[in-house]
């Protein structure tokens, strides 16, 4: 199954790039969001190398669906609006 990532989790001042807010089609309320939480997910590095860097959905974020999903290593910008990988 794959998300969207919509953002980093952010505060008025800082930005926590290894927390990200991810979006599934289909999931639009927090009880269907609730059965993702503690699922694995993995986002390949665009270009030759093809690195993957995992992390784990560890919340629910709102009412929406939203996902928090915390990365071992932080993610660079050009990760938003990209698809990860499920497990």
């Amino acid at each position: 199954m794959e998300a969207t990532i919509v953002n980093f989790r952010m505060a008025r001042h800082h930005t926590k790039g290894n927390h990200i807010i991810l979006s599934i089609e289909g999931v639009n309320t927090r009880e269907k969001a609730d059965d993702f939480v503690g699922k694995e997910v993995v986002w390949k590095t665009p270009g030759s190398k093809q690195k993957e860097i995992y992390g784990k959905i560890v919340a629910t974020h709102g009412n929406s669906g939203a996902l928090r999903a915390i990365f071992e290593k932080g993610l660079p910008g050009q990760a938003l609006g990209k698809k990860v990988v499920i497990q």
